[in-house]
């Protein structure tokens, strides 16, 4: 789709007192899906969770698509 950018992020969650998963840094964005989804894995054996995920956004009418899932393990929290 012309003028449409596609983005991939990360972020690595621990789990509170409460047993709730917190992020444990910002979104991080990725130079592509595959970079992100190496970085989550990585992240994942030092965190009790980690995603990686891509969305598709069309700056020049500020629409911005639903996350899709590319990997995760563990326990998430809101990412979005």
């Amino acid at each position: 789709m012309p003028g449409a950018y596609k983005s991939s992020f990360l972020l690595a969650f621990d789990l509170a007192r409460s047993g709730q998963a917190i992020p444990v840094l910002k979104p991080k964005q990725a130079a592509d899906e595959t970079t992100a989804i190496v970085e989550a894995r990585r992240l994942a054996d030092i965190h009790a969770g980690a995603i990686a995920w891509k969305r598709e956004t069309q700056p020049v009418i500020g629409e911005e698509g639903e996350p899709k899932i590319l990997w995760e393990v563990g326990t998430i929290g809101d990412f979005n």
